[in-house]
């Protein structure tokens, strides 16, 4: 299963710093090896898979692709885009 990155996920990958960075990637080439993990809410395609304690990606799943919507490096910007949904 291959993975593709949001426009949203690529810009906020490269303002990352490099370690972090490194870090978002590995998790998101074992996620397509191994999916899904935590479903996001009732309803709701997306995925979510913590990177770091604060950390967080979220994607969703269609036709043997990942689609990584969004990368969080602070917990606050995953709430915020959260309750926007």
């Amino acid at each position: 299963m291959g993975y593709r990155l949001s426009k949203y996920a690529e810009s906020e990958l490269d303002a990352m710093d490099s370690t972090l960075m490194l870090m978002f990637v590995r998790h998101i080439e074992k996620v397509s090896n191994m999916p899904p993990r935590r479903h996001l809410r009732f309803g709701n395609p997306h995925f979510v898979e913590k990177v770091t304690k604060s950390a967080r990606f979220a994607y969703r799943i269609e036709n043997e692709t990942v689609y990584v919507v969004r990368c969080f490096s602070t917990h606050k910007e995953y709430e915020n885009w959260y309750k926007q949904l």
